[in-house]
């Protein structure tokens, strides 16, 4: 049994054809990336695994459950969502979004509990935001409040974990720092990350697994290594690329030609 698996989704806006019988599996604790080039179909295919999108019956599966069939409060106790875009319309603080993760495993009429709090700092102290806690989310940067909701999804502790784009807003200091901790969840705690990365580099470096996804199909699949190859990406991309040694790591390093 998968943590995610995929099933012949297709998925249309209207009547254009976004997804097209697209299957797929993850392996428990692998950190997953989604690839290939703008309007491929990637941001859709999240939003089914999320449920944002609600997906034909019987094609997204978490740990053998149809996703169709969960309600909202296990569904999110089983998979954390950092979407695109965050839009938050309150003047919650940054500590208050993150306590929001709690609800799921919180009882009705209930209220959090010493052990809620500490998960909730361990998440903002992981994701480097406890020193704003706070501070209201409307006076935060975009890259400040992307990393809340970051820390909001840690504080569900979830067993899936999916991220659309996760590092867009973010400096080079928080994106190599959210791929670490990123990695670092698979490997200690067993978490199942799907994500989606518009940089080749950091997909070859951290994941375990890529989905190379274009016109709406995932047309290879495997380990970084085997699918971020010269002629895949050319294919793909439209784009001359050269596959050379990092000088200083040793590994594969895609760089521009």
């Amino acid at each position: 049994m998968y943590p995610v698996e995929v099933k012949k989704l297709s998925h249309s806006y209207d009547t254009t054809l976004i997804l097209k019988d697209v299957s797929l599996k993850v392996n428990k604790g692998d950190f997953a990336g989604i690839v290939g080039p703008n309007g491929s179909g990637k941001t859709t295919l999240v939003k089914n695994i999320m449920r944002t999108l609600t997906p034909d019956k019987d094609t997204v599966f978490l740990s053998g459950e149809d996703v169709r069939s969960l309600s909202t409060k296990n569904l999110a106790k089983v998979l954390g969502a950092v979407p695109q875009t965050n839009v938050i319309e309150y003047d919650f603080s940054a500590h208050d979004i993150v306590l929001m993760g709690r609800a799921p495993h919180i009882g009705r009429f209930k209220r959090e509990s010493e052990n809620d709090y500490k998960i909730v700092e361990a998440a903002m102290r992981k994701t480097d935001t406890w020193h704003f806690k706070d501070r209201s989310v409307k006076e935060l940067s975009g890259g400040e409040r992307q990393r809340v909701i970051i820390a909001r999804a840690l504080a569900q502790e979830p067993d899936v974990l999916v991220l659309d784009e996760p590092v867009t807003h973010l400096d080079i200091k928080h994106q190599i720092g959210l791929m670490e901790l990123t990695k670092d969840l698979c490997q200690e705690k067993g978490i199942t990350v799907i994500a989606i990365l518009h940089d080749l580099n950091f997909a070859i470096s951290y994941c375990d697994h890529v989905m190379l996804v274009h016109d709406g199909e995932v047309i290879k699949s495997g380990k970084p290594i085997n699918i971020l190859t010269e002629e895949n990406i050319k294919s793909v991309y439209d784009i001359d690329v050269c596959i050379v040694a990092h000088p200083k790591t040793g590994k594969p390093y895609i760089v521009t030609t």
